[in-house]
């Protein structure tokens, strides 16, 4: 609106605050135009108020417009995958009722998230997979399967999705995007779908890893809000068995484990239950990976106590666990937000995947 600014100017407090093991990074006293309460600008002259800079504004806007139209549009990766599979190439275990083809939900209002479109899917009725790899070069053998964002609705094609790729191809790892069924009405442990197209996406990417020059034990999980709902499902339940699935797998008996060697959530949903301690569906035990997780303070669509409802369970069970959590960045933020400390978390879990063997030498992973 005009004379409404969609920028506030913001000073945090420079000390992190540290309790036990984990860091609750804060941002540097630097000022920095953050947009006020995940107000996404539709162009870069959007915070020019009433005066001189309303009036540059309207005289920029022509050419602003003009230079969107010449742009082409983002591509859904910047490589192409080099396999792609469908989870269940015979029928799923369970028959769809969705008849809607497949479509981009996005809208006008929420297209553009940190100044960048999100490209989106849903009514995803034959899950697969896309297999990203790194130069050979550069290959370090360990992979991850990167579960979208969506609420369960739709996924985040790029921005939950190839745009990880791209980063874990740059430290020499391979990424299995994987495109799970939505929407669904209900999820794990009332609905067991998604989490069926999750262990069948590891038990695939583990039958394959010969061909797709991946390390067997070297396979993690990268979720993000919903995604990372269905990570943690898949982290506490990879022996979970369905009949129906078991007889669509296409795998005869014993299946490939689907249990990842590590696990990465990033803003979290649904993982709360009593006294600020997962819920009794998700509660970790020995078995479950090395987790490393990270989340904004103002997200409030997803909630940190989600995080820190999780840790504090991971801590009980004496899982290898390190949780990052910053002031600003909101919900589902990705790798954009590059201009806030939660940009650095990339550094942050690079070094992490060496602590824990993942990258780099081999090694022991040392429990608290």
């Amino acid at each position: 609106q005009r004379g409404a600014p969609a920028f506030v100017l913001r000073e945090s407090n420079p000390q992190p605050i540290h309790f036990g093991p984990v860091i609750l990074r804060r941002s540097r006293r630097i000022p920095a135009f953050v947009p006020a309460d995940n107000v996404r600008v539709p162009h870069p002259y959007a915070f020019f108020a009433d005066g001189w800079g309303a009036k540059c504004s309207q005289l920029l806007l022509p050419a602003l417009l003009l230079a969107a139209l010449l742009t082409p549009a983002p591509a859904l990766a910047q490589t192409q995958p080099i396999a792609k599979l469908l989870l269940w190439p015979s029928g799923n275990p369970e028959p769809s009722t969705i008849t809607a083809p497949e479509t981009d939900p996005s809208t006008a209002r929420d297209r553009m998230v940190w100044s960048k479109p999100v490209i989106r899917v849903t009514n995803v009725t034959k899950p697969d997979l896309a297999v990203y790899a790194p130069p050979a070069d550069k290959n370090t053998g360990a992979a991850a399967l990167v579960l979208p964002a969506g609420s369960y609705t739709r996924l985040n094609m790029n921005l939950d999705g190839t745009e990880i790729c791209d980063w874990l191809n740059s430290v020499g790892m391979t990424c299995i995007l994987v495109r799970y069924r939505v929407p669904e009405t209900q999820h794990y442990p009332e609905n067991t779908e998604d989490l069926e197209d999750a262990q069948q996406a590891m038990r695939l990417t583990r039958a394959h890893a010969a061909e797709w020059h991946i390390d067997p034990k070297k396979i993690g999980v990268m979720g993000f809000s919903a995604g990372a709902h269905l990570a943690v499902a898949l982290s506490t339940h990879p022996d979970f068995e369905n009949p129906a699935a078991t007889a669509a797998s296409g795998f005869t008996a014993p299946l490939p484990d689907a249990r990842p060697n590590f696990q990465m959530i990033f803003y979290p949903g649904w993982l709360t239950g009593k006294d600020m301690h997962a819920a009794p569906s998700l509660t970790p035990d020995a078995n479950t990976p090395p987790t490393f997780l990270v989340q904004a303070e103002n997200d409030y669509a997803a909630h940190v106590e989600n995080s820190l409802a999780y840790f504090l369970s991971l801590k009980d069970a004496h899982v290898p666990a390190e949780m990052h959590l910053y002031t600003l960045g909101g919900h589902d933020f990705g790798l954009r937000p590059t201009q806030l400390p939660v940009g650095q978390w990339p550094t942050l879990a690079e070094a992490w995947l060496h602590s824990i063997h993942i990258l780099g030498p081999p090694g022991p992973v040392v429990k608290p």
